[in-house]
């Protein structure tokens, strides 16, 4: 949201490591850099924000329409969040009452973003339990089956591989009003976008 005077104010909670004032961060998966001026809980500064603190920040040079539900900040020096072309995924099918067949793009939550990512390949089936391929390349999956499946964002989104940020490797799966299936996600392809940083950012970083 934005503050009269003071600027615009993203609204989140810090999955991993701490956000200070001073901090360069990234926006995912828009590639938009800037720095943070302060962090701020129930209308108080702090010196810095922890894993699980609900924080707004106020960053320098950012309209609040270049910002959205769903995006990721992070540090822009160390492993910055950027968009993900496609990723691959350990996905349990709970309900869905047919067989689903690569092509399938129904809505993928994980964290707070809300966007359809198309079933690209269904890579193997497997045991739920061990890991154990089943089965290489099935034709299609059903409710009660595990399997390795790459997704690709239908629309620029940002998630993270579950061994390396947990909250961001997480999802659930949409369609027709219900949760269809679960995953997570084993590894991510970043695609690649020419970013933008603000005048803030350059001069905190040059």
């Amino acid at each position: 949201y934005k503050i009269g005077g003071i600027g615009t104010v993203p609204v989140g909670r810090v999955e991993t490591g701490i956000l200070k004032p001073g901090a360069i961060v990234t926006f995912a998966p828009v590639g938009l850099t800037t720095e943070v001026k302060s962090v701020e809980m129930h209308h108080e500064q702090l010196p810095e924000a922890v894993p699980g603190d609900n924080v707004g920040f106020n960053v320098k040079n950012v309209a609040v329409k270049d910002i959205r539900r769903g995006f990721v900040a992070g540090d822009a020096k160390d492993d910055p969040p950027a968009e993900t072309g496609v990723f691959n995924a350990q996905v349990i099918v709970l309900n869905h009452p047919g067989q689903i067949h690569a092509g399938y793009a129904p809505v993928v939550d994980c964290h707070t973003a809300h966007i359809a990512c198309k079933w690209q390949t269904i890579v193997s089936k497997i045991d739920r339990r061990s890991g154990k391929i089943l089965e290489e390349s099935p034709k299609f999956v059903k409710s009660g089956d595990a399997a390795m499946v790459d997704l690709v964002p239908q629309k620029p989104m940002c998630v993270e591989a579950f061994g390396t940020y947990p909250p961001l490797g997480r999802f659930a799966v949409r369609d027709m009003r219900q949760t269809v299936a679960v995953g997570v996600i084993k590894k991510t392809e970043k695609k690649v976008v020419e970013g933008k940083m603000t005048k803030a950012a350059v001069k905190a970083t040059g």
